[in-house]
């Protein structure tokens, strides 16, 4: 693709809405798949070290970094709406200034929500029901992974960025060049150098890096899609970004909080345990991560189209994304079903560890079916201007589909309960979300000036 000094174009309000949702996805899947995976191995070269404390550490951390990764997510988002609204109405100066303004913006919310992050991880992580050696070691891992999560914001964002303006493939490449960073110098700072730990989180602080050299070559140099930051600009792009910003964010939060509840719960059963929900978190977003590549894929097609005032692609877009989305979920639970033996395998894993990871792998793609509603419907909720809904959403099965079920599902038949739990909490919010952005793409078509 060459460069688009000359002006990006509305290329989704034209064509096949379902072509323009598996493209962007496969895309995005690929860099974001990529991420996913190497992640995965890292964890199993932790696992390789031997010690159920490290594996079990590195899940705690883990979810001390989802909090900061889901506050990134809820910026792009707004950024992206934003932008893509600003293309699809042919306004190319207000495209440029919003994405320079939200980079910004993004640069000082990061920057506060890590300063926070690193005063109380030691409280956070007991918080969660880490102990002994593992809360120790996922201290030490945080105080130098955290830091470079600044620089995690603004791939992303980037990424964002670059959807926002239709070009998947250079979107991909912010994240599939950190990963295969992270592929190469992982093994050689864990086993090489005989880091271990320590040494993944170390590749960490390069791999960030790297997301915004790339995202800053595909967005400014190529696209010509970001000018110099103004602080008349910035200031006044504050209330349009916060419109959509503090319900994403507020939205992307109730997940890591609904992980952080159920952590603390598995936490009960033992190390063992708190190792396959490691496993378990890392596996998940291999497995399905293409979930997450659609939610973020399809919010610039329903915005550029929104832009535009082409309210039925944007009601066909909707369900385009929910039919790709089934057919997923449905072929991908199968073959982690059929790979469960070797999954076990791979890592080792034993006793009740095993035990958990295979009951996941033979029943948590019905979990996946139902956060992949959640997911699409979040993507229209942001992208139309009823972000409040996805707040309401993700928060009610956060809270109401998260806690009753997990705690009476774990109090009376043990981890297998917990995850069941989850399950079923997530199928009434699921459903009643999809509900709800086919209502919210109905009223957008009688009703223009609702949103």
């Amino acid at each position: 693709m060459k460069s688009q000094k000359s002006g990006p174009q509305a290329v989704f309000t034209e064509g096949s809405t379902m072509r323009h949702v598996v493209v962007m996805t496969a895309a995005a899947s690929v860099g974001l798949m990529a991420v996913f995976v190497v992640d995965l191995l890292s964890l199993l070269y932790v696992s390789r070290l031997g010690d159920p404390n490290l594996t079990a550490a590195v899940g705690f951390a883990t979810q001390v970094l989802f909090f900061a990764v889901s506050i990134n997510i809820g910026l792009s988002i707004a950024i992206g709406a934003l932008v893509s609204r600003a293309i699809g109405a042919g306004n190319m100066h207000g495209a440029r200034r919003l994405a320079a303004s939200g980079l910004v913006h993004v640069t000082i919310v990061t920057g506060a929500a890590t300063v926070a992050a690193l005063v109380f991880r030691q409280d956070i992580l007991v918080l969660f029901g880490a102990r002994g050696e593992a809360l120790d070691v996922a201290s030490t891992y945080l105080a130098i992974t955290l830091p470079p999560t600044i620089f995690l914001g603004l791939g992303i964002a980037l990424g964002a960025i670059l959807r926002a303006v239709g070009d998947a493939t250079r979107a991909m490449y912010v994240t599939l060049a950190a990963a295969i960073v992270t592929a190469v110098l992982d093994p050689i700072f864990i086993f090489g150098f005989g880091l271990g730990v320590y040494g993944a989180a170390i590749v960490t602080i390069v791999s960030r890096f790297v997301l915004v050299v790339v995202g800053l070559w595909g967005a400014a140099v190529v696209h010509d899609l970001i000018r110099r930051p103004r602080l008349r600009a910035v200031l006044a792009d504050i209330a349009p970004m916060l419109t959509i910003a503090v319900p994403a964010v507020l939205t992307n939060l109730a997940t890591p909080v609904a992980s952080a509840y159920a952590m603390r719960v598995f936490a009960q059963f033992g190390d063992p345990i708190v190792a396959a929900v490691a496993i378990i978190d890392r596996l998940s977003p291999v497995a399905f991560g293409v979930l997450f590549a659609l939610s973020g894929s399809v919010g610039p097609i329903m915005g550029q189209n929104l832009g535009a005032k082409r309210f039925p692609r944007v009601r066909q877009v909707l369900t385009d994304s929910l039919a790709f989305a089934v057919v997923y979920v449905v072929a991908v639970s199968a073959l982690l079903f059929l790979a469960a033996p070797l999954i076990v395998q791979l890592f080792g894993a034993t006793g009740e560890t095993a035990r958990l990871v295979r009951f996941y792998c033979t029943w948590g793609g019905a979990l996946w079916l139902f956060l992949g509603g959640i997911f699409v419907a979040n993507a229209a909720f942001n992208n139309l201007g009823f972000a409040v809904l996805s707040t309401l959403f993700n928060w009610g099965r956060a809270t109401l589909g998260v806690i009753p079920f997990v705690t009476l599902g774990a109090a009376h038949h043990g981890p297998d309960g917990g995850i069941v739990g989850l399950i079923l909490g997530s199928a009434f919010f699921g459903v009643g979300a999809v509900i709800a952005a086919y209502v919210v793409t109905a009223r957008l078509a009688t009703h223009p000036e609702a949103r």
